[in-house]
């Protein structure tokens, strides 16, 4: 009775106008919407609480298709929420987890440090970790070690396309950014400055010297990971050109970069439509799942002898 209840309070909210309240509600909100009023079926949450280091923060939930056997080596998202570095939970992203395991993938989706207690480059620290920790152990839950790729929204875009460009934070993790096989990243910051004074980036990195070490296009680079870059055309959180920037200085170099920009989106709505009530807003999961199946597509090695 009391789930009835509530499908009927969110069926109320959604279709009078409410998904502005299931907005205000955050992540978890749009976690519970997803729970209610999609199928229900088709993933499942394989693992939960899973340490990749040792502090508080550093543990992550995995997501897998219903039926994933230990043996099977399915293609890796690891998906980093957003939340300006400074808020955001694992356990409130299922939606995203759900999404992306009913399109075939294994799902990881990991905590990492944050404003105040944490500061750049702490997030960084920990999201190379969370991916060294998947390249070590997803073979053993169903995963393929040599197929993953990165997916995040807003400042978890950052720390995905941060790791892809800059070579660094893998080695720091004692792997090595060749596992990272491309990055799907929405409504990301990655040429931002001058940093807005007080602001969600100048509180998380404002300190750093030269402040171009905090960009993601300065690291820019012809052999990169290939990158898929959306933004939604009405975001006044995270600009456009953050993306258009990066995709132009990628090409420039002669990388891979596909630019999407979505109209009458936001900063919010990009993330929503990787839930199931709310994917009427845009084909963001289907046209970012096409891009991390071919990035993640096998690799076949060529027979002995073979020119």
């Amino acid at each position: 009775m009391i789930k009835f209840l509530l499908l009927i309070g969110l069926l109320v909210l959604l279709f009078g106008g409410g998904a502005k309240a299931i907005v205000a509600g955050g992540a978890k909100s749009l976690d519970l919407a997803d729970k209610l009023l999609g199928s229900g079926k088709g993933a499942r949450l394989l693992l939960a609480d899973q340490p990749y280091g040792r502090g508080v923060r550093q543990s992550l939930d995995i997501w897998v298709p219903e039926q994933t056997q230990a043996g099977d080596r399915l293609p890796v998202v690891v998906f980093f929420y957003g939340g300006g570095w400074g808020s955001g939970e694992r356990q409130s992203y299922g939606f995203a987890g759900r999404a992306l395991a009913n399109q075939g993938f294994v799902v990881v989706i990991p905590d990492y440090r944050l404003v105040p207690k944490a500061h750049w480059p702490d997030f960084l620290e920990d999201a190379a970790a969370a991916v060294a920790w998947t390249h070590r152990h997803i073979g053993e839950l169903g995963g393929d070690p040599d197929r993953i790729a990165l997916m995040g929204h807003s400042a978890g875009a950052y720390n995905a396309v941060m790791l892809a460009l800059d070579p660094v934070w893998m080695r720091a993790a004692k792997s090595d950014a060749s596992v990272i096989r491309g990055v799907a990243g929405l409504a990301g910051p990655y040429d931002f400055l001058p940093f807005e004074k007080g602001g969600m980036a100048d509180r998380a990195m404002g300190k750093v010297r030269p402040r171009e070490k905090t960009q993601p296009i300065h690291y820019a680079r012809g052999d990169a990971p290939p990158l898929w870059l959306a933004s939604g055309d009405e975001d006044e959180t995270v600009r456009p050109r953050n993306s258009r920037n990066l995709s132009a200085a990628i090409e420039r170099l002669g990388g891979s970069a596909t630019l999407r920009v979505y109209p009458g989106m936001g900063h919010t709505g990009i993330v929503m439509a990787l839930a199931a009530p709310f994917r009427a807003k845009g084909p963001v999961l289907e046209e970012a799942t096409d891009f991390l199946r071919g990035v993640t597509a096998r690799r076949v090695a060529p027979a002995a002898g073979a020119q």
